[in-house]
């Protein structure tokens, strides 16, 4: 009798434990905001080096937070809490508003109303693209809104506002178009190389934010070779799928 009282003590006390790891995680993933508005805040003074690094951390917290969430079974111990509503609230803030907000202010954009209309334009696209039903399954649908990474690249890079106002363009009309991005976490084909990939990229281009606003350009070219890899993938695995669904089954 008393073994079985201290069993169940101790399996009392293991899930309450859980639990309130669970709501720690949805803690973890509201950090973000905060991550958001102080990479709005270092933009507006003029601090690119800390909203960069401020959107990093953010990036960091949003790639943990999953698995985290998965490990301690969260809908079942926290289940007053949407965390997936919760993901795309800060999502939102931290990989579309912060980094807009940061384009306008470095100069990365057309200044003035162009530029506005245009962050205006990736505003209304990302909101389609993050409330769409399809936008994340095992891939996700059109361009996923990584606009801190645009951000990044266009800074680093100096092609002028002009062509950034174009890459910016054809970005954003990838939103609407439903091809398959690869989702590092989920999408099966590749997933052990694209997560290695994706680790190596991580340490490469966090490396490169205490030198901002300068920039290594053997560093930078080592980053954008990940992202080159990362839109070849998703394209090819694409029309392989589109190529897959086309053709026709054989009869016996």
């Amino acid at each position: 009798m008393i073994a079985n009282h201290s069993a169940e003590s101790s399996s009392s006390s293991r899930e309450t434990l859980l639990v309130a790891c669970a709501w720690g995680v949805h803690l973890f993933t509201a950090s973000g905001a905060f991550l958001g508005l102080l990479a709005i805040h270092y933009a507006a003074q003029g601090d690119i080096r800390g909203a960069f690094a401020a959107m990093a951390i953010a990036t960091v917290v949003d790639s943990a937070d999953g698995p985290m969430a998965r490990a301690v079974h969260v809908k079942e111990r926290a289940p007053a809490i949407d965390g997936a509503l919760l993901d795309n609230i800060i999502d939102y803030l931290t990989y579309v508003i912060a980094p807009l907000y940061l384009m306008i202010r470095a100069g990365v954009l057309t200044a003035g109303w162009p530029g506005l209309a245009m962050a205006a334009a990736v505003c209304l696209a990302s909101a389609y693209g993050f409330c769409h039903v399809e936008a994340k399954s095992s891939h996700f649908r059109g361009f996923p809104s990584y606009w801190n990474l645009v951000a990044f690249y266009l800074f680093c890079l100096e092609l002028g506002p002009a062509i950034n106002m174009a890459i910016v363009t054809v970005l954003t009309v990838l939103v609407f178009v439903p091809i398959h991005f690869i989702y590092p976490n989920r999408t099966p084909a590749l997933r052990s190389l694209t997560l290695t990939l994706g680790v190596a990229w991580a340490v490469v281009t966090l490396a490169m934010i205490p030198e901002l606003p300068a920039h290594n350009p053997i560093l930078l070219l080592l980053s954008l070779s990940y992202i080159a890899y990362y839109l070849v993938a998703s394209f090819v695995m694409h029309a392989l799928e589109f190529v897959g669904r086309d053709r026709p089954m054989d009869i016996a």
